[in-house]
Formats: C-alpha cells, structure tokens, sequence
C-alpha cells in the first residue's frame, strides 16, 4: 500500500499523428492539382491547309518520305537505310544553317515511323522550324 502524497503528475504528449495526416493531404491536393509543364526537344509548326498565309520568304529544306520510307533531302536520294546516313545527308544541304525552316513532305500513304525518323533526324540535328506540307482540301461544291 503505497502512503504517502497521492499526487499523480499528468504527462503531457502532444499528438503529431492529426498533423502529419493533414500535412500529407495538403501535398496530395497540390501535386494532384499543380500543372505539369511538357518542354518538347523539338518544335514542330503543324501544317495550314489553306493557300493563305505562307511564308514564302526563306527556302525552306525539303525532305521528301514516299510509301516505301525512302527519303530525299531536297533533290537529292538519301543512300541506304538508317538514321545516321539521314542526318549526314540532311548535314550536307543545310550547310549548317540549323534556323532554317524544313519541310518535310510525307506521301500519305508512308508509315508514320518513316516520319518520325525524319523529325528525330532533324531534332538531333539542332532544327527547330519543322512544318508538314499538306495539299489544300476543296470545300465541298453541293453546299
């Protein structure tokens, strides 16, 4: 039998449990609701299919992918298959002006990969004017 003083002193304990659980929903609330900005490597101006507003003002390179995915740089045929020989090719009739405009000039019927091949030559490259030639649609007559 404990005689004696029956003072018990009283421990207090601040409970961090209810903080970090509201410090942890207010970080979920944020990251899920903050923005995520996609910086692309390389820029590509798509394409207007009107016969208005084109910039006839500088020579644009040409790089032309028919059905088969094979490429011309200008007028001239790009030699065997690959990436590499693409952008040696590409090298060569730029003459290292990398701010010039391309245009890369896809047969419609090309594989897309053929395409991307050809922009991911001119990424590494340094170009960043890319545009897509497209041929003007008619508006339909009946209407």
């Amino acid at each position: 039998m404990r005689i004696g003083n029956d003072h018990r002193r009283d421990e207090f304990e601040i409970n961090v449990v209810p903080l970090i659980d509201v410090l942890l929903t207010l970080l979920m609330f944020f990251v899920l609701t903050s923005t995520f900005v996609q910086h692309a490597r390389m820029q590509v101006t798509l394409p207007n299919a009107s016969a208005q507003d084109r910039d006839m003002n500088a020579p644009a390179l040409t790089i032309t992918v028919d059905r088969e995915g094979r490429y011309w740089v200008g007028s001239d045929a790009v030699p065997g298959e690959g990436i590499e020989i693409l952008k040696q090719v590409i090298e060569q009739n730029a003459n290292g002006d990398h701010d010039r405009p391309v245009a890369i000039r896809a047969d419609a019927l090309s594989s897309h990969q053929s395409v991307v091949t050809a922009m991911d030559a001119l990424g590494q490259l340094g170009f960043t004017h890319l545009s897509i030639a497209t041929t003007p649609t008619q508006p339909d007559k009946a209407q």
